[in-house]
């Protein structure tokens, strides 16, 4: 991690520092620990999981859906998963590959849905809608789909709907709540401490600095919130009652009269969502297993029905080594989460790291067009523009680049996206949020009230102009509003060039509003509505290519690294890693969660270090 500039980031810098020292001494004696037992499995190798007849293929996601698993150090993933703070996430691509290899292989026989660990969907819908497509299409083999849930919150029971039977425990509950966009604003709490947060930003609607700027969210963002909301709700719940066989008249009547209807049955919400059609029938766990037993037979080795989950079964059945095949190449590269300057591992966007990726593409003779994957709320104005600057640079050397939106692209995401041949989105995408914001605490008032004062001298007006320690001068708070507009009137240029439009239409539709894909769509900062593969087939025509392989473009490990996480991971399959949570139980509490908040300060400082503190941010998160 580099040193970063700011006195603030300086400060956090050392006292993570200091916790990091400690911390990975634990975790060099945690690896010794870990190597002496694992030895063995790295001498005798790893059977590949056998895939017996007649069996079901259980898809059980942990966390958070993603395009792109957040990277961690072997190490620490590891520790962090002995510890239960790990927070987990399942690749959208290993669910998407494993329905795919089952639909066709004839030791597949059902599909079992178990949503209980899945955790979110309303911020990236639209990966809950390529797995709902997968599924249909599994389904088209003549294979049954079976969904099973202790319970089900609204965006399980989005995936779940999917299945030709939906089981639910008797003591389950189900309860659409529809979608919102909640805030956490901090202005008072500032103003109490004396903090003064200096924001510059342009358009009406650019809502990502009101948390330090106001109390409650403004009419304005307000306004923009349930537009969008509005869309993406619509969107999951017409789904639903589709898969369901319901009308979306009935879904707002079963939300709306959800109090009655509990009260008519005595508080069961499980036996009401079984009366109005949602849940096919109450099912405790023994029962679902006898019915699992009957269906595809049983497994003595795990006293349970015959079936395998996902994860063993892509070891199974993925090839060991991709092979090239020597065909020309659509490569695919994925930009998820927030986009900071400098280099950085997956589930953040570097600008450096991902325009070396770019370029690694735009350089391989094979490679015909890119697909970028975005998937972020933006960032780094900076970093954004040295991502696009890679994407423009292989455009010239004639490589076509097609952009195919995720649950999220807006402002540094559609910065990077803007100039792309051909833009994809879903219609549940959230997009636009084009505008751009810069902010800058100081703490002046706070020191002073404690009797810490600054005072210095300068060869010029603008060598004391700023200081976190004692505020930000008029003239540089000019400066840096009138950088601040320059980025504003840039990213309308680029964005009117990109999509044919003039600079004044632009402006009509950005001053940092968000939009769905559907209206991005219809407004014309989309150009069409599809998926990855739609977006694929269409980079591949482009290029005039019809014979070709997807490649996704991806940081190279290494070697070491790669041997460190392979041992690791044999060692959480054979059990050892029992030992590890023993010498992580013995560690203080305290220490933990100290170290905690000071690494999420840490990296709030770290992920916005844009040189020129502009930020082309969205705050999209949905609740």
């Amino acid at each position: 991690m580099s040193k970063p500039n700011s006195m603030i980031g300086r400060f956090f810098y050392r006292i993570w520092k200091t916790v990091d020292v400690a911390g990975r001494l634990l975790i060099g004696l945690i690896a010794i620990t870990i190597l002496v037992f694992t030895v063995r499995s790295c001498v005798s190798g790893p059977d590949l999981p056998k895939v017996n007849e007649g069996s079901a293929l259980i898809l059980n996601p942990m966390g958070t859906l993603v395009e792109q698993t957040t990277y961690m150090d072997p190490i620490e993933e590891v520790i962090a998963d002995a510890q239960g703070t790990k927070n987990p996430e399942t690749s959208m691509y290993d669910l998407l590959d494993a329905i795919e290899y089952a639909k066709n292989d004839d030791n597949i026989s059902v599909l079992v849905l178990q949503t209980n660990n899945l955790m979110g969907a309303y911020g990236g819908i639209s990966k809950y809608q390529d797995l709902r497509e997968a599924i249909n299409d599994f389904k088209s083999s003549g294979k049954k789909v079976i969904a099973v849930g202790d319970w089900y919150s609204q965006g399980q029971y989005y995936l779940a709907s999917s299945a030709d039977e939906v089981y639910m425990n008797p003591k389950g509950s189900l309860m659409f709540e529809g979608m919102a966009r909640t805030g956490t604003y901090y202005k008072s709490a500032l103003d109490n401490l004396g903090v003064n947060v200096h924001v510059f930003r342009v358009g009406t609607f650019k809502s990502a600095v009101e948390p330090f700027l106001r109390d409650n969210m403004s009419e304005a963002a307000k306004e923009a919130n349930i537009e969008w909301l509005g869309d993406l709700w619509k969107h999951m719940r017409d789904d639903i009652a589709a898969s369901r066989g319901k009308s979306a008249e009935d879904m707002n009547s079963f939300i709306e009269n959800y109090l009655d209807i509990i009260k008519q049955n005595d508080g069961d919400g499980a036996l009401a969502a079984v009366e109005h059609g949602f849940i096919d029938k109450l099912i405790t766990r023994a029962e679902f297993r006898d019915y699992m037993i009957n269906l595809v037979g049983f497994n003595d080795e795990e006293d349970s029905y015959q079936a395998i989950g996902f994860k063993s079964y892509l070891k199974a059945r993925r090839p060991l080594i991709d092979m090239p095949s020597g065909k020309d190449k659509i490569a695919v590269i994925v930009a998820k989460g927030e986009i900071v300057d400098g280099s950085r591992k997956e589930g953040t966007i570097g600008g450096d790291s991902t325009a070396k990726l770019i370029r690694k593409a735009r350089l391989d003779d094979s490679v015909k067009a890119i697909v970028m994957r975005v998937d972020s709320p933006g960032g780094s104005a900076f970093a954004s523009e040295v991502i696009r600057s890679e994407i423009v640079q292989a455009q010239k050397e004639g490589k076509i680049v097609v952009t195919s939106m995720a649950g999220m692209a807006a402002s540094g995401g559609y910065w990077i996206s803007a100039t792309s041949d051909e833009i994809w989105a879903h219609p549940t995408t959230i997009t636009g949020s084009i505008g751009i914001f810069g902010m800058v605490p100081t703490f002046e008032q706070p020191l002073n009230e404690l009797g810490v004062h600054r005072d210095g001298v300068g060869t010029t007006k603008w060598a004391r102009s700023f200081d976190v320690m004692s505020g930000i001068s008029e003239d540089l708070k000019e400066v840096i509003q009138l950088n601040i507009e320059k980025g504003y009137d840039d990213f309308l240029t680029l964005v009117a060039n990109g999509r044919d439009m003039t600079k004044s239409e632009v402006d009509q539709i950005a001053q940092g509003r968000v939009w769905s894909g559907e209206d991005a769509h219809r407004l014309g900062l989309v150009d069409k509505l599809g998926d990855l593969d739609d977006a694929v087939e269409s980079a591949a025509k482009l290029a005039n290519v019809s014979d070709y392989e997807v490649r996704f473009v991806k940081r190279e490990i290494d070697p070491t690294e790669q041997m460190l996480r392979d041992i690791l991971q044999n060692a959480k399959a054979s059990g050892d890693t029992a030992k590890v949570q023993a010498l992580t139980a013995q560690s203080n509490p305290l220490v933990n969660a100290i170290s905690s908040q000071v690494r999420e300060a840490y990296k709030l400082v770290t992920d916005y270090n844009d040189p020129n503190h502009a930020y082309l941010h969205c705050m999209c998160e949905v609740k």
